[in-house]
């Protein structure tokens, strides 16, 4: 007999329409799978077969985030598929700046009223981010929270386990002086910086879906919305072949606080400021707000959603394997002796 009680719908909870998304959800999940996944939805945890062939000491990476208040332009744009695929890059991007390969995804939806067509709609982006980042996604939960959010609102966050073997995890040990930062474009604002974005833009009066000549003709909303870029294919493409040294995922803090996290202390990275390839959307975000060019540097990645540190001799091959993997990466800066750890100039 299915489960079903009057008094909880009654409350603002329908397990019915929890059964109906799990339902909906299943083929997106089901193209997530990878050999180590053991696991159906519905259970009451994910289970993943762990392959340590071939490594001397595996070592898990375990990474979480959310999505933020980028969630705001999906309610206001009506658009739910594409928020997923900014939730595992999340947290896959933080992981794979160890070096681990992501093995699994979980995600986590907590909304005020289950519309199980959108829940699916919020999973298939998940899906989306997984088969890109060669995860599988082993297990999740939807909570219906009535009263506590508005009915056509939700929060999502994820969290993901990766492996590297011990040997592998990328050090910052032998940084020296003359060494070259590379950078790989983001594809937009990704998923940091929105409470900003939404003041400068006014959001919930705009017209999000009105094209925009500065943005190639995209609306506001489209570009902001555009789904975070996913790094882990190339990045593992590249440390295969290349000693990296440093990798760091530009998110929310920008330049002036990721890029240090690579670094160790006493060097810093220089930048030509003209050598960083903004994109339109934050010359939009920077004229619109009247933003100066240090706050945007210390708030969005600004075109570089991901940057790489080698040595200048192996430069050039980590740029072939990089444009290879559909990185159209270019080198950005280099390693100086430094008590300031990002000088743009």
């Amino acid at each position: 007999m299915k489960s079903y009680s009057e008094s909880y719908a009654a409350a603002g909870v329908d397990i019915t329409a929890g059964y109906k998304a799990v339902e909906l959800m299943k083929a997106h999940i089901a193209k997530t799978m990878t050999a180590g996944a053991l696991t159906d939805i519905g259970g009451f945890g994910g289970l993943f077969e762990l392959d340590v062939t071939g490594m001397e000491k595996p070592v898990l990476v375990s990474g979480t985030d959310g999505v933020g208040t980028k969630l705001k332009l999906a309610f206001l744009m009506d658009k739910h598929d594409t928020v997923g695929i900014d939730c595992v890059a999340m947290c896959v991007n933080d992981i794979i700046c160890c070096g681990a390969r992501p093995l699994f995804f979980l995600d986590y939806i907590a909304c005020g009223k289950n519309f199980p067509e959108k829940i699916a709609a919020i999973v298939s982006g998940v899906a989306d981010g997984c088969v890109q980042s060669g995860a599988a996604l082993i297990g999740g939960e939807t909570a219906e929270m009535p009263g506590f959010y508005p009915e056509d609102e939700y929060d999502l966050a994820g969290f993901s386990v990766g492996i590297v073997d011990k040997a592998r995890v990328v050090s910052n040990k032998t940084m020296a002086p003359g060494d070259v930062m590379i950078a790989l474009p983001s594809s937009g604002v990704h998923s940091n910086g929105f409470s900003l974005v939404r003041r400068v833009f006014d959001v919930e009066h705009a017209d999000l879906k009105a094209p925009v000549g500065k943005l190639g003709g995209k609306s506001i909303g489209e570009a902001l919305l555009t789904p975070t870029k996913i790094y882990v294919k190339p990045i593992l493409a590249l440390l295969e072949q290349v000693t990296v040294k440093g990798i760091s995922h530009i998110t929310g803090g920008g330049f002036y606080e990721n890029m240090p996290r690579s670094i160790p202390d006493g060097l810093g990275v220089r930048i030509h400021r003209s050598d960083v390839r903004v994109l339109p959307i934050f010359d939009l975000i920077a004229e619109t707000g009247g933003i100066p060019q240090r706050d945007m540097f210390n708030t969005f990645n600004m075109g570089v959603g991901m940057s790489v540190i080698v040595s200048k001799d192996d430069a050039p091959q980590a740029l072939e394997i990089l444009q290879a993997n559909g990185e159209d990466a270019y080198v950005i800066g280099t390693i100086i002796a430094s008590d300031d750890k990002v000088v743009i100039d």
